[in-house]
């Protein structure tokens, strides 16, 4: 009923910056936090950044100050742009956005996009 489409993964230069999309679509009533999480090898996946409908963002630590979440409500969209690239930011990154079914009441739950690779290397 709803899929959730990750782009803009890549190889970049540390130093560098990428802008990662991902667009839900489907039976979408509404869609409240949005977040971007990350895996790299032999690691668990973690949260990088989270974004509420109204806007506020908060971020872990690792990112503050180089990483940007955004989102568009109308096009079902959350953003990261990433600048100042390290090595240790390589990853499969993916998104997350709680979305409300139509006809579903008020409950959410949890979709996940099918994640995009981001290497960072020279």
């Amino acid at each position: 009923q709803v899929q959730l489409v990750e782009s803009g993964g890549g190889l970049v230069q540390p130093g560098g910056s990428l802008r990662l999309s991902c667009v839900a679509s489907g039976s979408i009533f509404s869609i409240n936090t949005m977040g971007w999480y990350r895996q790299a090898p032999g690691n668990q996946r973690e949260l990088i950044a989270s974004v509420r409908r109204t806007g506020g963002a908060t971020y872990e630590d690792f990112v503050q100050g180089r990483f940007t979440i955004s989102r568009d409500n109308a096009k079902n969209t959350v953003y990261l742009q990433m600048n100042s690239l390290k090595p240790e930011d390589t990853a499969v990154y993916y998104c997350m956005q709680k979305i409300i079914l139509r006809g579903q009441g008020l409950r959410s739950a949890d979709y996940w996009g099918q994640g995009t690779q981001v290497t960072v290397s020279s």
